[in-house]
């Protein structure tokens, strides 16, 4: 490439003055570095598949399809090394066959690459590439039936009627708590239904307090440390119990998770 690029050089300064030369150096240098981009993180996905899976080809029928569609490479790698995605027994079902039934478990929530496989695994153009997979003219696999699709259900002893109304006094100056008020809250802010669509939602409610931005303004009874005086809390701070917590929990376990539906298809 820097062979060329000096021929070229030579070329132009035949014909170009001192100063558009040096502007067609610069410009050249710059199409040069833009031409060879890194492949960003949230391009490359690590996926790990079990060899039985991968020797009865639908990997290989299905990976490439879903890179040409959203310019996401995917990368195998072995049993028990780092992974954004596992194919496994355990997670979300997303086909089955032959005789079993085929889990998704997310390593990586925030990963884009990650988040756009998953949403393509469980769309209905990516069930049609996986039940459209036929070496031998019959379909090896299909789309999970309703009693492969694992319930995970939540046990809590709050309250949760309490629950919803602490939400509403508490969390409700930024985030959406009730469906009868989804006008309020802020924007940027996700509502109570989306976080429940999360499949570690439980977690992240448990643990809201250690999660910023609210550690600068909220503090849990015999949990966390009081504010330092001479570093108050930048707005009316949040204080609760972790009775209040509970019936948080138990009430947002009672919310249907949002639908985000499928992902957005670009022509």
């Amino acid at each position: 490439m820097s062979f060329l690029f000096c021929e070229l050089d030579v070329t132009a300064r035949e014909f170009l003055p001192s100063h558009m030369l040096l502007r067609k150096l610069k410009l050249g240098i710059v199409l040069i570095c833009l031409g060879f981009p890194a492949i960003a993180e949230d391009r490359l996905v690590r996926l790990e598949v079990p060899q039985t899976l991968i020797d009865s080809g639908l990997i290989k029928h299905i990976l490439p399809r879903f890179s040409l569609k959203t310019q996401v490479r995917v990368e195998l790698v072995q049993e028990g090394a780092p992974a954004d995605m596992r194919f496994g027994s355990t997670g979300t079902a997303i086909f089955t066959g032959p005789q079993q039934t085929w889990y998704m478990a997310i390593e990586s929530n925030d990963h884009a690459g990650t988040q756009k496989l998953a949403a393509w695994l469980t769309s209905d153009i990516g069930m049609r590439t996986v039940t459209g997979f036929a070496p031998e003219g019959t379909a090896l696999f299909s789309s999970p039936q309703p009693a492969d699709v694992v319930e995970i259900t939540y046990d809590y002893d709050g309250d949760a009627e309490e629950g919803r109304r602490v939400s509403m006094t508490m969390c409700g100056r930024c985030h959406v708590v009730d469906p009868d008020h989804r006008m309020n809250g802020i924007g940027s802010t996700p509502s109570f239904f989306v976080l429940r669509s999360l499949e570690n939602w439980d977690e992240r409610f448990e643990s809201f307090y250690a999660l910023n931005p609210h550690p600068a303004f909220t503090q849990i009874a015999e949990v966390t440390p009081p504010f330092p005086h001479n570093r108050p809390p930048p707005i009316v701070p949040i204080q609760m119990t972790l009775e209040d917590l509970e019936a948080i929990l138990s009430y947002v376990a009672l919310l249907d998770a949002a639908d985000l539906g499928a992902p957005l298809q670009h022509q």
